[in-house]
């Protein structure tokens, strides 16, 4: 599989020539000389030397194709073994047959402990938080930076396609400092990349881990005809955006009061969260009347707060309004609601 080119289009030089570096220091290790690869995929030695070069998604696709081919290691060099051609394809293979998609990725990680020990993979589970590290047990030497993002890439874009679905990431940390070309890292995880942390490691919702795997069989002999999309492909369906914008509104109704607001925050465009909501068979407003009409219940039931000051902290701007949208929700007032001291 490609090590790690851009969601980008074809035309657009946004690829860091650091990255053909890192992969000519495969070649370096394994003495096989790189002109044939330089040649066939157009960049020069002057390009090569030159500071903040960049290539196309298409010239880096290339140059991982060929470098893959002609080391005859998938893994570019970085590990004290190669993982030779169709190793990644394996190990697709091995964890396809997964009823979900925690299932599948431990067994992702298990197969390449054994295939190599320089680094181990782990992922743990705290609450809600599920955390995916990579351990060092060997140098990594000058190609560390790139092993480590590209190791994490590989696993971010296996999960979204096992899923079929966009994996919001919470956070992401790298162990070096941060490069000159860190603008890039941003935008590969689609979210700022955090440098200097202990290890390794990309976050998100642990809740995506129960989610079934819908590809087949036929899928993956699709994927790997040209595994580029593993890396490239920008999902837009999140399936699980309905729980991490209720979640959202739950936690802090009053930030979270217009759908520009979660947006932002969730690091994605108003129109793709509309999009993903219309997918789904839901709105924004549905979901934040849901989300008003629970807490105005709970605290109806829980609390001796007035009700004036209820419906001012669920975003109403009067009583009034708020008994007529309560009405509509229960039907019947808070007053009454509270002297029934049960659910609707």
């Amino acid at each position: 599989m490609p090590a790690l080119p851009l969601p980008q289009q074809r035309g657009a030089a946004l690829t860091p020539m650091a990255f053909v570096q890192a992969i000519l220091l495969g070649y370096e290790k394994y003495g096989v000389n790189p002109a044939n690869m330089l040649t066939r995929v157009g960049i020069s030695a002057t390009a090569l030397r030159t500071a903040g070069a960049r290539i196309t998604g298409r010239q880096m696709e290339l140059v991982s194709e060929i470098a893959m081919r002609e080391l005859d290691d998938e893994a570019l060099g970085w590990f004290s073994q190669r993982l030779r051609w169709g190793t990644y394809g394996l190990l697709f293979r091995a964890s396809l047959p997964s009823p979900t998609l925690a299932i599948a990725l431990r067994r992702w990680l298990r197969h390449h402990w054994l295939l190599t020990n320089d680094i181990e993979l782990n992922l743990k589970v705290s609450g809600d938080t599920a955390t995916l590290s990579i351990i060092e047990h060997q140098p990594l030497g000058a190609m560390r930076s790139f092993c480590l993002l590209s190791t994490l890439r590989y696993i971010h874009g296996y999960a979204c396609w096992s899923l079929d679905s966009q994996i919001h990431l919470n956070h992401v940390c790298l162990p070096h400092a941060r490069p000159a070309d860190a603008d890039v890292y941003d935008v590969v995880f689609s979210r700022p990349v955090e440098f200097d942390a202990p290890q390794a490691c990309f976050s998100f919702d642990a809740s995506y881990l129960a989610l079934p795997q819908v590809r087949d069989d036929h899928a993956l002999r699709q994927l790997l005809r040209r595994p580029l999309p593993l890396s490239l492909r920008p999902y837009r369906r999140d399936r699980m955006t309905i729980n991490r914008v209720r979640n959202l509104l739950r936690d802090d109704l009053a930030r979270f009061h217009n759908v520009q607001t979660v947006a932002r925050h969730l690091n994605i465009s108003t129109r793709t969260l509309h999009r993903q909501f219309e997918d789904q068979g839901a709105s924004f407003q549905a979901l934040k009347d849901e989300v008003r009409r629970d807490l105005a219940l709970d605290l109806l039931h829980r609390s001796d707060k007035p009700i004036k000051q209820i419906a001012r902290s669920l975003g109403f701007g009067s009583e009034k309004s708020f008994f007529r949208v309560f009405n509509r929700w229960t039907g019947t007032t808070p007053g009454e609601m509270r002297r029934l001291g049960k659910p609707a």
